[in-house]
């Protein structure tokens, strides 16, 4: 019989153990709130996929279906269709990866890549290495299969190699395993920093001389706004790397298709977890992603993806310059996300409820880290709104932010006149007698 005070799930004891690490994370949490019209959302990183022509892809899936409807209807192979793993490896030259499409798992968008390497090498009680903050969805997944995430310190120019060397240290000492990096180098989710060249080649060193696999994670590498970023992690090393990419950001996530660059000898391990999940990833989204990479300029379309996003990142940054000169964040060169660090005495997560009323989002920055770190930082995202509606929701930030501090402040100066009325008090009043 069930208790109807305490749990109203009828199956609740009867769940594994690991699926306690799968509890909602804040940003899902914000979505319902940040689908109001009237929110001006700084908080998902939804990709503004009404720049991609849609003529493009409603082109590509009508050729689909006149010239192979029968094969995109079809199940498929749980490695991805041939063509489109030789057009990836064209993709991944652009960040100087050199492979064999033998290696190429096509996946249901990047995030199930994540799925299958935790799936093939995590059990429970194993670390995870990763930045602190790192990408919220990875940290669920990580949890979900029992392990434990070790956050390694990152400035602004990304993961600190001593640190990591220290972690490396500290988790062996205490007879637990590491069983990978899990690594977002370039245009860093969410912090916005890239890893620098000299320290991605020193942190390669690192973890192959102690024995440790990286997963580099990269579906930004492509967006940058200036300087092209350094090569990916996997152009300096093959065996010791695994690589995800996505076409959710070049292309639109709605076709829910990534991959996984992986060692030979990871490779066939990987397809079969992708064919235990999933069968075969989706034929028809291949097969349509195929078509728009063989006839139209997909370069060119990035390269607009590039200029829409570096437009809302510089109103983003105006923005901060002119209503919260007083705080800091970073700049970043590409991808989605400013990283902001607020006044120590503030709370960004206390401070959510607030931000609502005044109806604008943000993502707490506990929300990154495994152990409760971040509630100095919010991550702000710029791709969606328009730079109009980024001036808009930060001038809301701003009347959030400065209220809290003035509530902050008129409590502090209360409490200083409390205490100094308490010792004039006993500077005049004689001693009680007893």
């Amino acid at each position: 019989m069930i208790n109807a005070g305490t749990n109203l799930d009828p199956w609740y004891d009867s769940y594994a153990e690991r699926t306690a690490g799968l509890a909602a994370s804040e940003v899902r949490a914000l979505f319902a709130v940040a689908s109001r019209p009237e929110v001006v959302s700084l908080a998902g990183g939804m990709p503004f996929v009404s720049a991609l022509p849609q003529d493009l892809v409603t082109d590509a899936m009508a050729t689909v279906m006149r010239e192979q409807g029968p094969v995109a209807l079809q199940y498929g192979s749980g490695q991805g269709v041939p063509v489109l793993r030789e057009q990836i490896l064209e993709v991944m030259a652009l960040e100087g990866i050199s492979a064999s499409a033998d290696d190429v798992v096509v996946t249901t968008g990047s995030q199930h890549a994540l799925e299958l390497v935790s799936k093939l090498f995590l059990d429970p009680g194993d670390v995870v290495l990763s930045e602190g903050p790192s990408y919220v969805t990875a940290m669920v997944i990580f949890r979900s299969y029992q392990a434990e995430i070790e956050h390694v310190a990152m400035d602004e120019q990304g993961l600190i190699p001593e640190a990591l060397r220290e972690h490396i240290a500290h988790v062996r000492a205490a007879g637990k395993r590491i069983k990978f990096l899990y690594t977002i180098p370039t245009f860093h989710n969410p912090a916005g920093v890239t890893l620098s060249w000299d320290r991605r080649v020193e942190i390669l060193e690192i973890c192959k001389s102690e024995g440790i696999l990286v997963l580099e994670d990269n579906p930004y590498g492509l967006l940058y706004f200036e300087d092209v970023p350094p090569k990916a992690m996997r152009s300096l090393e093959e065996d010791g790397v695994i690589y995800l990419g996505t076409f959710s950001k070049t292309l639109a996530p709605g076709f829910r298709i990534g991959w996984a660059l992986a060692p030979h000898a990871i490779r066939e391990r990987l397809i079969l977890a992708n064919e235990a999940a999933v069968l075969s990833p989706s034929s028809f989204s291949q097969l349509v992603i195929s078509q728009y990479l063989a006839t139209a300029d997909w370069r060119a379309q990035i390269d607009t993806f590039r200029g829409v996003y570096r437009e809302r990142k510089e109103a983003m940054i105006r923005g901060l310059e002119t209503h919260l000169p007083g705080l800091t964040w970073t700049n970043p060169n590409g991808g989605f996300y400013v990283w902001v660090t607020l006044p120590e005495e503030l709370d960004s997560k206390a401070m959510l409820p607030r931000a609502v009323k005044e109806l604008v989002a943000y993502t707490p920055g506990t929300a990154f880290f495994g152990n409760g770190d971040g509630r100095q930082n919010i991550r702000l995202s710029f791709c969606y709104p328009t730079p109009e509606r980024i001036g808009d929701g930060i001038r809301r930030l701003a009347t959030v932010i400065n209220g809290e501090l003035d509530l902050l402040s008129t409590f502090a100066d209360a409490r200083v006149r409390r205490s100094s009325g308490v010792d004039q008090r006993d500077a005049v009043l004689p001693p009680q007698i007893s």
